[in-house]
């Protein structure tokens, strides 16, 4: 049986899903690269684009780096093509509607706003070596200096 969740130092079980540019998107599609994949509450809100476009500011050193960057929320396909067109993220959006891949990375949280409780997304972002080996993970992430911050990390493994 599969792991339920991904953890530090060990191979992430392999999972796909649906991506942009009407493709399935599948971890072995990483296979021999580094990668970065960002999990976002939402297409088109404040926070999630700042990070999406830093991600988009900084991918050509992510890519001299050897890294993959990839976004993941439970949006739509339809939601995703549109946000990256967009913003011009030049990487893929996988939309994850049925929550296996936020559930696999343990980002699905209970959360809280104005004194509401509801489920959602835990801004979150993991970094897979070239083996498929969980290197590092940031959660509950805050956008400013993060994804300098995840690029140090790729250029140190």
């Amino acid at each position: 049986m599969a792991e339920t969740s991904v953890t530090l130092d060990k191979k992430v079980p392999a999972f796909s899903c649906a991506a942009t540019g009407g493709k399935r998107w599948k971890l072995s599609d990483a296979a021999g690269k580094k990668l970065v994949i960002y999990f976002y509450p939402r297409d088109n809100t404040s926070g999630c684009t700042k990070e999406g476009i830093a991600f988009r500011d900084l991918y050509s050193k992510f890519k001299k780096a050897g890294a993959i960057v990839v976004g993941v929320s439970p949006d739509s396909l339809e939601s995703h093509e549109k946000f990256k067109a967009n913003m011009e993220f030049p990487f893929d959006l996988l939309a994850d509607e049925d929550r296996s891949v936020c559930e696999l990375f343990d980002v699905y949280k209970e959360k809280s706003m104005y004194g509401r409780k509801y489920m959602g997304v835990e801004r979150s972002t993991f970094l897979i070596d070239d083996r498929g080996v969980l290197r590092r993970e940031w959660r509950k992430v805050r956008v400013p200096g993060h994804v300098e911050e995840v690029l140090e990390a790729v250029t140190a493994i």
